[in-house]
């Protein structure tokens, strides 16, 4: 599996948000020096399916970021499907319950010791308090979250996928042991597009971030890794 992050550069996930490979491919070429992990999401695993992760994958470690959540049989499944994809890291919904992640960690154990991390995600950073509420979840975001972490990890999951914002109250309940992985972080001054709970890099890796996820801001820069490079000698 992935280590810990070592250095500030490696703490650094870019998002490779977009439909075009070409495009992705040469964010991932410019920023792989730069950054830890190249995340690969639904938009554009979607557009362009498994062999995004191997062209992706030849320039360094991919975050394979599907948010898998079905029945545990069907996760499990599809878990064995990607192994040979060889993701670094890999998500699932901590919503699907305590099964469903028991039945994905044990397909992840037939890659061994080459097994990506499974992260659970807790609650989107996109989902304020009135949002949650509407769902019919009447706790906050930041007791849904340690709720939902306690499980995750209590069922087999390597770590978590939070907003900065529970990652101080996730180390208080569950120390070091969840591999934290954390979007919604934007640097001093950036727009905030859809996120609602966010924080700056550094905030979050003070608060106790492993790896902080960042899109836009590395993507939409001008020069993408001059950005990436300024961001982690913040960090630094």
């Amino acid at each position: 599996m992935l280590a810990r992050p070592a250095t500030a550069a490696a703490r650094l996930v870019a998002a490779l948000d977009t439909p075009d490979l070409a495009r992705a491919e040469g964010w991932a070429a410019a920023l792989a020096p730069h950054v830890g992990v190249l995340k690969v999401g639904l938009e554009l695993f979607t557009a362009l399916g498994p062999e995004t992760v191997r062209r992706i994958g030849a320039h360094g470690p991919v975050f394979l970021d599907l948010k898998l959540h079905d029945i545990p049989n069907t996760v499990a499944g599809a878990v064995r499907s990607l192994l040979p994809l060889r993701p670094a890291m890999l998500t699932l919904h901590a919503a699907g319950g305590a099964p469903m992640i028991a039945a994905a960690r044990e397909a992840a154990e037939q890659a061994g010791a080459e097994r990506p991390i499974l992260l659970a995600v807790t609650v989107l950073t996109s989902i304020d308090a009135a949002t949650l509420a509407s769902t019919g979840v009447a706790a906050s975001p930041a007791e849904q979250v340690v709720r939902l972490a306690r499980l995750a990890m209590a069922a087999g999951a390597d770590g978590l996928v939070c907003s900065p914002h529970e990652v101080a109250p996730i180390r208080a309940a569950l120390g070091q042991a969840p591999l934290l992985v954390v979007p919604g972080v934007r640097p001093a001054g950036s727009a905030l597009g859809d996120q609602a709970r966010v924080a700056t890099p550094r905030d979050a890796v003070a608060a106790g971030a492993d790896w902080i996820v960042l899109g836009r801001p590395l993507t939409q820069a001008a020069d993408p890794a001059a950005a990436a490079r300024a961001i982690a000698a913040e960090l630094a």
